[in-house]
C-alpha cells in the first residue's frame, strides 16, 4: 500500500515528533510511508472564519499533492475531518475539483481509522508502562466518529494502564479561533477538563489532535507550577503508540 503522511500545520511546526511517531508505527507493521515536500494547510482555519474563496487554493494543492495514494494518513481528527467534510462542500463550485475530492476524500485517514479499519490492527508492538486517561477531541467524536478505535489501540499497549476520563465527551474549550474569540468561556471550559483530567490519578493525557492538547498541556503546566506532586503530560496518542512517550519533555 501507498501510503502519504499528512502531517498537518500544527505537528509540522510544533509537535514534529507525532509525525515520526506515525511513520515509525506504519514502518514497525512493514509499510512504506511518504512525505510529499508539497503539502500545506488543508485550509481549515481559513473556512472555518469564513474565508472560503482563500480556502479554495488549499483544496486544490491538498488535492494535486495527495492524489495517487492508496491512502493519506493524518495524526489529527480535526483535519481528517476538513477534508472529508468540508471540502466536498467547498468545491462544489468547480465540477472538476469537486469530482478530484469525490475520488480522494475517503482515502484519507486519521491514524486510528488506518490501522483498525484498513490494516486491520489494535497491536503495534508498543509499551508505555504510565497510567494514561484519553481525551476524544470533537472533530474526531462527532464528525470523523472514531468510536473505541483509538481505545482500543492504547489498551493493547503493554505496561500501559487505561484510565476513564470523567466527562470526556465535553469539549476542551479550544476550538480553533473559539478559544480566542471567547476567552473566557473558553478558560472555563478548559478549568473542568483539567479538573477531571487530574481526578484521574493519570500521568499521562492522550489525544487525537495536538492543536487541543496544546490548550489542555497549557492548562495543566499551570497547575502543575502550584503543585509540589507531579503533574499530568499531555500527549499524543501516536507517540504512545510508537513507544516514544517516555521522551517526551
Amino acid at each position: 500500500m501507498r501510503i502519504a503522511l499528512f502531517v498537518t500545520c500544527v505537528n509540522d511546526l510544533v509537535f514534529p515528533g507525532t509525525g515520526r511517531a506515525v511513520v515509525r508505527i506504519l514502518e514497525r507493521l512493514g509499510h512504506t510511508v511518504e512525505f510529499p515536500l508539497e503539502q500545506s494547510c488543508c485550509g481549515q482555519m481559513h473556512a472555518n472564519s469564513g474565508y472560503r474563496a482563500e480556502s479554495l487554493p488549499l483544496v486544490r494543492g491538498f488535492v494535486d499533492t495527495f492524489t495517487g495514494y492508496d491512502a493519506v494518513v493524518a495524526p489529527s481528527g480535526s483535519c481528517v475531518a476538513m477534508v472529508r467534510d468540508s471540502y466536498p462542500r467547498l468545491a462544489e463550485s468547480d465540477p472538476g475539483l469537486a469530482a478530484a475530492v469525490t475520488d480522494l476524500a475517503p482515502r484519507v485517514y486519521e491514524l486510528s481509522e488506518l490501522l483498525v479499519d484498513v490494516l486491520g490492527v489494535t497491536d503495534v508492538g508498543a509499551s508505555f508502562p504510565h497510567r494514561v486517561t484519553y481525551h476524544p477531541t470533537c472533530h474526531g467524536l462527532r464528525m470523523l466518529r472514531l468510536g473505541d478505535r483509538p481505545l482500543r489501540l492504547l489498551r493493547a499497549v503493554r505496561g500501559l494502564d487505561l484510565v476513564d476520563l470523567p466527562g470526556a465527551q465535553e469539549c476542551c474549550g479550544f476550538g480553533g479561533t473559539f478559544a480566542v474569540k471567547n476567552a473566557d468561556v473558553s478558560a472555563a471550559m478548559l478549568t473542568d477538563k483539567c479538573t477531571a483530567v487530574c481526578d484521574t490519578g493519570a500521568a499521562y493525557v492522550a489525544a487525537a489532535d495536538n492543536s487541543c492538547l496544546a490548550h489542555i498541556g497549557g492548562g495543566l503546566s499551570r497547575r502543575n507550577r502550584s503543585s509540589p506532586a507531579p503533574g499530568v503530560r499531555a500527549i499524543h496518542y501516536a507517540e504512545i503508540l510508537a513507544g516514544t512517550g517516555q521522551e517526551r519533555s
